[in-house]
């Protein structure tokens, strides 16, 4: 009897070890992200949201949240909150801001809000494509400093998305046709045009390339069934005649016969 209840002593220990050591490794400093656009247009508003859970796990009492951003007339919200209510809130209109947090007087969670607008396009690359960052989060701790998120986003005009499509197009059918010299040059043409700022061109140029790269496919596909054609017809020609001189050495031994 007492070796039962020594072996149910036991487990209960085990289980109460076990949940506060899954109670140990369930709670991290974590960073999640809603909102972050893959790509937006120069001058749309963009929002988003990044929530830190447990910011003062695994790091020191005390640190700075810093933010930076490329969006434009920009809005950050700081929301500090313990178990889902607000403690605190702070609002910057800057690109870039910094708020010091402390384990004594601030909650489990920090939500950091920003809204803006997308910025120019200083640089028109088609590959890699143009890219801004929406947000960059540093936890500043003494002289060490972590960039814990970083989102971006690529940014263009409705010219420059319409001259992006007309080269990926050409480049398609350039694909498709298994590789054109004529239109590729057309397509680099397209590409130099299209990094100038010269998004008409771009266009024209890619439209060009696409067009030639069709018609080579096209010809290549005529050629290939006049070869199909003409190689049936030599095989039928073959056995035509290969029936005829069956038939005439079938004659001629019956002729001999006779």
């Amino acid at each position: 009897m007492n070796s039962i209840h020594s072996s149910r002593g036991i487990v209960t220990v085990l289980c109460v070890v076990g949940l506060l050591a899954f109670a140990g490794t369930a709670s991290a400093f974590t960073v999640s992200a809603e909102g972050v656009p893959s790509e937006s247009a120069v001058g749309e508003e963009v929002t988003v949201t990044y929530t830190v859970d447990d910011p003062f796990t695994g790091t020191s009492n005390e640190w700075t949240l810093a933010g930076e951003t490329e969006l434009e007339n920009v809005s950050w919200t700081v929301t500090v909150l313990r178990a889902g209510s607000q403690v605190s809130q702070q609002t910057y209109g800057d690109q870039s801001f910094s708020q010091g947090l402390d384990i004594d007087n601030n909650g489990d969670q920090v939500r950091v809000e920003l809204t803006g607008t997308t910025p120019a396009v200083e640089n028109y690359t088609y590959q890699p494509e143009e890219q801004y960052v929406v947000a960059s989060l540093t936890r500043v701790s003494g002289s060490n400093e972590e960039e814990f998120q970083n989102s971006t986003a690529h940014h263009y005009t409705a010219d420059s998305r319409e001259a992006r499509q007309a080269i990926d197009s050409a480049q398609t059918a350039i694909d498709n046709a298994g590789g054109n010299q004529e239109a590729e040059q057309l397509v680099d043409s397209a590409v130099s045009s299209y990094e100038n700022g010269n998004f008409q061109n771009a266009i024209n140029l890619a439209n060009q390339a696409r067009d030639t790269a069709q018609q080579a496919q096209q010809s290549q596909q005529t050629t290939q069934t006049l070869l199909l054609a003409g190689g049936g017809l030599v095989v039928l020609l073959l056995l035509a005649g290969g029936g005829y001189y069956i038939y005439t050495q079938t004659q001629g031994d019956d002729y001999s016969k006779l």
